[in-house]
């Protein structure tokens, strides 16, 4: 059986030490971290690369929340709350559950036994079309899988993200998402968009050289001269 490497994240060191005694007795969740709040868990978290993390929604000056919209890799979550609101806002998320402290016995075994199940039945979690980050936009939340992503469109240092039939705002610039996305799926078609190649249906040549695209999703889009040279060297016409 594959070991789930586990991290706690909570400000409360009582919270954390319940929460590792009751981890005593699942053998096949392996706690390889804590931390007290979101920027030691970002660290952590980018260091170790857990499969499952215990969070804390309400922290001191950044909450689970904003630790969730910082990171380039997001394992998947057990959120832990003493506020009803919250764990709400954790379904809307699509965590894989949530805890109400103080946990109950009963209650954490059946969190357990859903987590085992969701994360022992991927072949390969973390291959990097598999990976998710989360997306906060206004009063919305989304945990959001890489390869879901059609399509990139930047707003100075921000971006505009396309996915799910939704687009919501992300404060990375398109600098910053190159950095972490797989080239292979991803390509930069000019100055302001990137786009999922497996949602390309179509691409057609235009005059003086330059290329255009169609997306599945029903998009047409310009690729630069400059990056129709990359595409058409990329073998992907």
């Amino acid at each position: 059986m594959k070991k789930i490497k586990v991290i706690i994240v909570d400000d409360e060191r009582l919270s954390r030490e319940e929460l590792k005694n009751a981890l005593k007795v699942y053998n096949d969740f392996v706690l390889i971290g804590e931390a007290e709040n979101a920027d030691d868990a970002k660290d952590l978290i980018e260091k170790k690369m857990p499969d499952l993390m215990f969070l804390d929604i309400q922290m001191p000056e950044k909450t689970g929340f904003d630790l969730l919209e910082s990171l380039n890799y997001v394992p998947a979550v057990l959120f832990m709350t003493a506020y009803d609101q919250y764990a709400v806002r954790a379904f809307e998320v699509n965590a894989l559950d949530y805890l109400m402290k103080p946990i109950r016995e009963e209650r954490f075994s059946k969190a357990i036994e859903k987590i085992r199940d969701t994360i022992q039945s991927k072949s390969a979690i973390n291959k990097v079309e598999d990976r998710k980050i989360f997306i906060k936009d206004g009063e919305k939340r989304f945990f959001v899988q890489l390869d879901e992503i059609y399509l990139i469109e930047s707003l100075e240092n921000y971006s505009r993200l396309f996915f799910q039939g939704k687009k919501a705002l992300q404060r990375r610039s398109l600098r910053q998402w190159e950095e972490i996305l797989d080239e292979n799926i991803f390509f930069r078609i000019n100055r302001t968009e990137i786009v999922n190649i497996k949602y390309v249906r179509e691409v057609n040549h235009t005059v003086g050289g330059g290329l255009e695209v169609r997306l599945e999703t029903g998009e047409l889009l310009q690729v630069s001269k400059r990056q129709a040279v990359k595409f058409k060297n990329s073998n992907r016409i």
